[in-house]
């Protein structure tokens, strides 16, 4: 009986070491198929030795990415443009020399290994908005702004104490959730265009006094003077006064760009009825064409800003819409009221032909009016103004701590204007 028993019990501990030795194998071959997709190599050798060659051949996978990592974070380390690393969480995860001394990451608040919030480290709430669309979009976005350290960077050449530097960002979304952004110094660009800026304003200044002398010679022989020779007076003062009114339009663009709020009188205002108000002066010209304007939002919406500078910026819009929205059409406005960010989204679309892809990033560009050839087409033949309409029509917006964005709408293919007020 003893006999039996050992027997037995011999026969349950072989089974038992079987069993663990066969699920040992089994856990063995899931890690080697997990290491290594060739399975010629599974019966060669032992499971236990080809999971050791594997893991080996991990480890030095590892150790070369590792260098390859170091390699790259030495030339970042050199390159002449910022870089900086943000993981999902908006935390900063790495930055190279260039993008310290530009943003003025301060050695005590961060250093290289740490991570925190990106906005306790850098406090400028645009970059940190432009890793938000990043990420939300999931498409690259560019920024260009005038950053303000609160510290004066000793290692920036030409910074004067409580100046700013003018910077653009560029950031990507990677394929980890990461967010790559590489910065760029456009200070020097930005000092020379606001030299040719400020120096065309001079100009256009000194041609009022002229051209306004024109004008009155020209208004004065038109009164005296007969065919043919009225008709050259006529078409010189047309002349004129087109001119005179680009040299204004220019100074406005000039003035509400350097001091905004000396130009702005804010006062309560109802979007609705500010809409309507203009519409109702255009509706001449729309009803020419029989088109409609449908408004689709709240009934009220009142914000803070300038009356006439707000009218003046829904005149152009409304204005280049119905000359290039086809007999008949239908032009579409909506508002929207987002209480969490304090702002009204305004969407303003037609039926045209839209605009050309090439020109969406240059339409609020001052003189730019595209190629005759390529742009939009309507109806009826149209001048093309002067090419500052746009331009101050967002020079208005961002007076007003606004934004503005040209798009072709999906449904109607038609121009698609979008903007977004804060409503104080």
């Amino acid at each position: 009986m003893s006999f039996i028993s050992f027997i037995f019990g011999i026969s349950v501990g072989i089974g038992f070491c079987l069993w663990k030795q066969a699920q040992l194998d089994q856990q063995l071959r899931r890690i080697f198929n997990l290491l290594s997709n060739d399975l010629n190599l599974a019966p060669s050798l032992p499971l236990l030795s080809l999971v050791r060659r594997e893991v080996l051949t991990v480890k030095e996978k590892i150790h070369a990415l590792e260098d390859d990592l170091k390699t790259y974070q030495s030339l970042m380390e050199i390159a002449p443009f910022g870089y900086l690393l943000i993981d999902q969480e908006n935390q900063l995860i790495w930055s190279n020399k260039e993008a310290k001394i530009l943003l003025n990451i301060d050695p005590y608040r961060w250093q290289q290994g740490q991570i925190r919030l990106f906005l306790e480290v850098v406090r400028s709430y645009e970059l940190d908005q432009l890793i938000e669309n990043t990420r939300h979009l999931h498409n690259p976005q560019t920024l260009e702004w005038e950053f303000y350290p609160h510290k004066n960077p000793s290692k920036i050449p030409n910074f004067k104490t409580n100046s700013f530097l003018y910077l653009k960002a560029s950031s990507f979304l990677l394929s980890n959730g990461n967010i790559a952004v590489f910065l760029e110094n456009k200070q020097s660009l930005s000092e020379l265009q606001k030299y040719r800026d400020r120096s065309f304003s001079d100009l256009t200044h000194e041609l009022k006094t002229p051209l306004t002398a024109i004008c009155l010679v020209a208004e004065t022989l038109e009164k005296r003077l007969q065919k043919p020779e009225l008709t050259w007076v006529q078409q010189m003062l047309k002349e004129t006064n087109r001119l005179i009114d680009l040299v204004n339009n220019w100074l406005e663009i000039t003035q509400l760009k350097e001091n905004p709020s000396q130009y702005l009188e804010y006062q309560s205002l109802e979007l609705k009825e500010l809409i309507f108000s203009v519409w109702q002066n255009l509706e001449p010209l729309a009803n020419k064409k029989e088109l409609s304007l449908n408004y689709f939002g709240p009934e009220t919406i009142y914000l803070q800003g300038d009356r006439p500078r707000l009218t003046q910026v829904f005149v152009n819009i409304l204005d280049n819409a119905i000359k290039h929205s086809p007999k008949g059409g239908i032009i579409k406005l909506e508002t929207q009221e987002n209480l969490a960010q304090k702002t009204v989204e305004i969407n303003i679309i037609d039926i045209g032909s839209g605009f050309i892809e090439a020109d969406l990033s240059l339409v609020f560009k001052r003189l730019y009016k595209g190629d005759p050839s390529r742009t939009r087409q309507s109806s009826e033949p149209q001048n093309q103004g002067n090419g500052l309409g746009l331009a101050i029509v967002e020079e208005i917006i961002t007076a007003h701590q606004g934004q503005i964005q040209a798009k072709n709408h999906p449904e109607t293919g038609g121009a698609w204007l979008q903007i977004i007020l804060p409503i104080k």
